[in-house]
């Protein structure tokens, strides 16, 4: 026996909540007859359709890219540009998609996978999800803008705060930046150094909810590994 929403779930359709969510609006039939009732359990030989369609679990896979540039975050691109599925072509058989973008000329870590009750987890603003990125610079920047970044800049669409900042190779060099944040706003880094008038010349992200890059050399791709896969799950939104 397993949950419904369980179920719908591991079908790659949306997180549990959606999933109750649809159940209570008497979108999902079980044996062709419409269940509304939350916490029904099912057989997994039990038939269940969503929009007409039969609903399949499938095996959950996590995948780790490291993305290169000029590489666009999507499924498929209607200019035939290289996307992140590019990568993976032939990793496995379930379809998987990515958790949350990365820009087309950032380059770095992007989680993969058809777990979308962990998707909507680690990409909902209240999970609090840290990144970490390496940022490097035309020309250097003042400890003082280093400060403002900590204690709070005010951008066109919020203020936002870095949880951490440093200068880079041996806390030397002024013109490279490792930064870590959890904010989850459009291209917050970039506007960021457009905020302090600087030049971003290169941006990789070097960790992702506590998962690192390590050796994964670029344009390249690996399974998560169960220990992990576990620390993933273990994310709680606030």
């Amino acid at each position: 026996m397993i949950r419904l929403n369980k179920y719908i779930s591991n079908a790659g359709i949306c997180s549990r909540r959606e999933a109750d969510k649809l159940i209570s609006a008497g979108k999902i039939k079980v044996n062709n007859i419409i269940q509304s009732e939350l916490g029904t359990k099912i057989h997994q030989n039990d038939v269940v359709t969503y929009n007409g369609k039969v609903l399949k679990t499938e095996k959950h896979q996590y995948i780790l890219i490291n993305k290169p540039k000029n590489c666009i975050t999507s499924v498929k691109d209607t200019h035939n540009r290289k996307t992140v599925m590019d990568i993976i072509e032939g990793a496995c058989s379930e379809r998987i998609y990515p958790v949350g973008r990365l820009d087309r000329d950032t380059t770095g870590l992007l989680l993969m996978t058809n777990d979308g009750e962990l998707t909507k987890r680690l990409t909902h603003p209240s999970s609090g999800v840290k990144k970490k990125y390496v940022i490097q610079l035309e020309n250097s920047i003042h400890p003082d803008c280093l400060k403002e970044m900590l204690s709070g800049i005010n951008l066109e669409d919020g203020q936002i705060k870095y949880d951490e900042v440093k200068y880079g190779r041996q806390q030397t060099d002024r013109t490279q930046l490792i930064v870590t944040l959890h904010s989850g706003k459009n291209r917050v880094i970039r506007r960021t150094m457009e905020y302090f008038d600087k030049t971003l010349l290169h941006l990789d992200r070097i960790e992702f909810a506590g998962i690192q890059k390590a050796d994964l050399v670029r344009n390249k791709w690996r399974f998560l590994s169960y220990k992990e896969i576990g620390f993933l799950k273990m994310t709680k939104s606030r």
